[in-house]
């Protein structure tokens, strides 16, 4: 238990969450993206993706999840419209907006890595990516079994 009084996985748990955060980072950096560890250096103030391992035991969610943190002067304009009492100005939804943008293309980045990754169902976190594991790690029959159009692996005449 920690301080809050929540059960904490065990190292060997969160061995395994971490190596999978670790192929998170490799797949979005694969793909042209900045992706970092959560707690790791970086340029804060630049748009990057943030991968954080879950530490729970009791996982109502997934194990791995994935912010889009926008450019910090993006996020400095929004702060400074609803410090001046504008909370409608246009500036104050991009942070937002560009953050659920990002989650589109995040998931499909990781799910052309073999990441299986949704987006978040939570009103506090609108814009996060779930990770849940890679698809190899289902069994066979789970496992989907789309193939794109136009791939050498697709029948000829399906459609």
């Amino acid at each position: 238990m920690t301080r809050y009084e929540y059960a904490r996985a065990c190292g060997d748990v969160l061995a395994v969450r971490t190596q999978l955060a670790d192929q998170v980072v490799e797949a979005l950096r694969s793909a042209g993206l900045r992706a970092f560890r959560d707690g790791e250096p970086g340029s804060p103030d630049r748009p990057r993706a943030v991968v954080c391992v879950e530490p729970d035991a009791e996982m109502g969610s997934a194990y791995v999840s994935v912010d889009w943190q926008c450019d910090a002067d993006l996020v400095q304009a929004a702060v400074d419209a609803l410090a001046a009492g504008d909370p409608d100005a246009p500036a104050v939804g991009r942070p937002g907006a560009a953050a659920l943008r990002m989650q589109g293309a995040l998931i499909k980045v990781l799910l052309s890595a073999g990441i299986i990754a949704t987006p978040e169902n939570d009103t506090m976190n609108p814009d996060r990516v779930l990770v849940f594991g890679r698809m190899s790690d289902l069994p066979a029959a789970l496992r989907p079994a789309f193939v794109s159009p136009g791939s050498p692996g697709r029948p000829s005449g399906s459609g």
